[in-house]
C-alpha cells in the first residue's frame, strides 16, 4: 500500500489495481477488494467511474480507520489496529462507506458454546441502570433493558441506540413482537402496552375486562410471548382472579381468554412463564411459589385454538420418577427439540420431559457424565434453598445456582449393545443423544467496560444471584440481583471445543 498526500482522486492503474485518497492518504488496492463490500456500497460506485474521468472527488474521511476496513475487505477479519477505534466510530464508517454487513458478520461473536463461554462485558444504562427486565434479539444479539420505567437498546454492536421514557413507573416484564415493537407489562400497573422503538412512541394498549364480572378491572401483566400473529400476555387482578389472552397482532383486539383461574393456591397462580411453540401452535405456561413449606407450582399446556388444556402437572407431585417433596425451582423449554427441562429445589438435579410425548410423569432425570462433578451440585454445594434459574438455548441448558452458571450440553455419545442371532451373540455400536453438564467460567479476568460511563471493573468484582438468564444471537444475557447493568457473555473465537452437534 502506497500512501500520499493530495486531494481525494479515483486513478486506475491498470485493468485490477486503482487508488484511492482518503483524507490527505493515498490507498493503492485491488478493484475486487474494494467491492468486496456489496454492489450497494459506496466503494463499489467508486470502482465503477471511467478510468479517464478526471473530476476529483473528495470524501474527508479519517484514513486510519478507513485503513482498518480496507484491512476487513481483505482478509474478513478485523486487524489488531482496530483496537485503537471504539466500536461506535468502526460502525459509522462502515455505515458510510456502505460496508456495515461486512463489520457486522467480523464482529459478532462465533457460535455459542457454553463451555466456553466467559463475561465479556456488562450493560449499564445511563440512568437507573438496575434492570428490571430485558428482551435479546433472537437473530443478531442486540438486547432491550428495562429499568424502571425506561427502555435502553442496544444494536448487534451493543452500541447504545436510544432510550424510551414510557408511562409505567417500573417495567417487569417486556417482549419484541415486532422488530422496533415492545410488549411491556408491569406488575404494579395495569394494562399490557406497547412502545415503538424507532419512534420512541407509545402505540398501543390493550386492558383485560369483562362486562359479567365487574371485578376484572385493572389487571396487571405478569409474562408475555407471541406467535407469527397473536400476543400472549397473562393478566391478573387484585383478587387474584387470572388468565391469559390471545390478542391478534394486527388489531391489538383480545380474540379470546385461556386458563381462566381464580384463588390464592399454588395451583392457580398467574402464569410467570409463556412459552409459544409454533411447530405445535401450543402455549406452555409455568408458575412457581417459594414459601416456608418449600417449593410449588404447576407447569400447563394449552392449545389456543380451542382455548383448552391438553396437560398439567403440579407438584409437589406423586410417583416414583417425579421425586416426590422435590418440587421444581424453575422450568424453561427448548422450542427447537420440543422439550421441557426442570431444576429441582432441594437436590438440584435436572430433568427433561419430551412434549411430543406427555403423560403423567414425563420426566427422565439427567445423569452426571462428568466424573468430576458427579458429587457436586454447583459451586456453593448441593442443592437445598439455592435460588435457581435454567434458560434453554441453542440445544443448550443454562442453569444457574446462586452465583454460579453452568451449563448442559447436547452431545452424541456410542455405547455397545449385545445382540443375539441364531444361538450367537454379538456386539454393535450404538449412537445416542445425551446432555454433559460443565461450569461456564466465571473466573476469567476480563475487562467489564461500563457502556455509558466508559468506568470498568474485573468480572469478578461483580458477582451476585442470578435472575434472569436469555439468549440472543450467539450472545447469553445474565442479570443479578442488586447488581447494576445486565452481562454479556459469549465464547472464544479461538474455541476449539464443539457442545452442539
Amino acid at each position: 500500500m502506497e500512501e500520499r498526500n493530495s486531494h481525494y482522486t479515483l486513478q486506475t492503474q491498470s485493468h485490477d489495481r486503482i487508488k484511492l485518497n482518503v483524507g490527505g492518504k493515498l490507498f493503492e488496492t485491488t478493484i475486487s477488494t474494494i467491492r468486496a463490500g456489496g454492489s450497494d456500497s459506496l466503494l463499489t460506485a467508486l470502482s465503477c467511474r471511467p478510468s479517464d474521468d478526471g473530476d476529483p472527488v473528495f470524501i474527508d474521511r479519517d484514513p486510519e480507520i478507513f485503513s482498518v476496513l480496507l484491512s476487513l475487505l481483505r482478509s474478513n477479519r478485523l486487524p489488531s489496529t482496530s483496537r485503537r477505534f471504539s466500536k461506535q466510530e468502526l460502525a459509522e464508517e462502515a455505515l458510510y462507506y456502505g460496508i456495515e454487513n461486512c463489520l457486522k458478520s467480523a464482529m459478532l461473536p462465533p457460535p455459542l458454546s457454553g463451555i466456553d463461554a466467559s463475561l465479556v462485558e456488562t450493560i449499564r444504562p445511563a440512568a437507573d441502570g438496575f434492570p428490571t427486565a430485558f428482551t435479546a434479539g433472537a437473530g443478531d444479539g442486540s438486547v432491550w433493558i428495562a429499568h424502571g420505567g425506561q427502555i435502553s437498546g442496544y444494536d448487534w454492536n451493543l452500541i447504545h441506540t436510544g432510550t424510551v421514557r414510557t408511562h409505567l413507573e417500573y417495567i417487569t416484564s417486556i417482549h419484541r413482537v415486532w422488530p422496533e415493537v415492545a410488549a411491556v407489562g408491569s406488575e404494579n400497573d395495569a394494562g399490557l402496552h406497547l412502545y415503538d422503538f424507532s419512534g420512541g412512541r407509545h402505540v398501543g394498549s390493550v386492558e383485560w375486562t369483562d362486562t359479567s364480572d365487574p371485578r376484572v378491572y385493572k389487571a396487571r401483566v405478569f409474562a408475555i410471548a407471541d406467535s407469527t400473529d397473536s400476543i400472549f400476555a397473562s393478566f391478573e387482578c387484585a383478587h387474584r382472579e387470572n388468565s391469559i389472552l390471545k390478542i391478534d397482532k394486527s388489531t391489538l383486539q383480545v380474540t379470546s381468554e385461556i386458563g381462566r383461574q381464580s384463588g390464592n393456591a399454588a395451583k392457580t397462580m398467574v402464569p410467570r412463564k409463556l412459552t409459544y411453540l409454533p411447530e405445535s401452535g401450543i402455549i406452555l405456561g409455568s408458575a412457581v411459589s417459594c414459601g416456608s413449606f418449600g417449593y410449588s407450582g404447576y407447569i400447563r399446556i394449552w392449545d389456543p385454538r380451542s382455548g383448552k388444556e391438553v396437560w398439567e402437572t403440579n407438584e409437589p407431585g406423586s410417583g416414583r420418577s417425579s421425586r416426590f417433596g422435590d418440587s421444581f425451582a424453575d422450568v424453561d423449554v427448548d422450542v427447537d427439540e420440543s422439550t421441557m427441562f426442570k431444576v429441582c429445589s432441594k437436590s438440584g438435579d435436572v430433568a427433561i420431559a419430551d412434549l411430543r410425548n406427555l403423560k403423567e410423569d414425563p420426566w427422565v432425570y439427567l445423569e452426571e457424565k462428568n466424573p468430576s462433578l458427579r458429587n457436586s451440585r454447583g459451586r456453593g454445594g448441593g442443592g437445598g434453598e439455592e435460588n435457581m434459574v435454567i434458560h434453554c438455548y441453542k440445544k443448550q441448558v443454562f442453569l444457574s445456582r446462586e452465583g454460579g452458571l453452568e451449563v448442559w450440553s447436547r452431545v452424541k455419545e456410542k455405547r455397545e449393545e449385545e445382540e443375539e442371532e441364531e444361538e450367537e451373540s454379538s456386539r454393535r455400536v450404538v449412537e445416542e443423544w445425551s446432555y454433559r453438564r460443565n461450569y461456564v467460567d466465571n473466573n476469567k479476568t476480563k475487562k467489564v467496560e461500563d457502556k455509558d460511563s466508559s468506568l470498568s471493573s474485573s468480572s469478578s468484582s461483580v458477582r451476585g444471584i442470578i435472575k434472569r438468564i436469555e439468549g440472543g444471537g450467539d450472545r447469553l444475557f445474565v442479570s443479578r440481583e442488586g447488581v447494576e447493568g445486565v452481562e454479556v457473555w459469549e465464547s472464544s473465537e479461538f474455541s476449539g471445543s464443539v457442545s452442539v452437534l
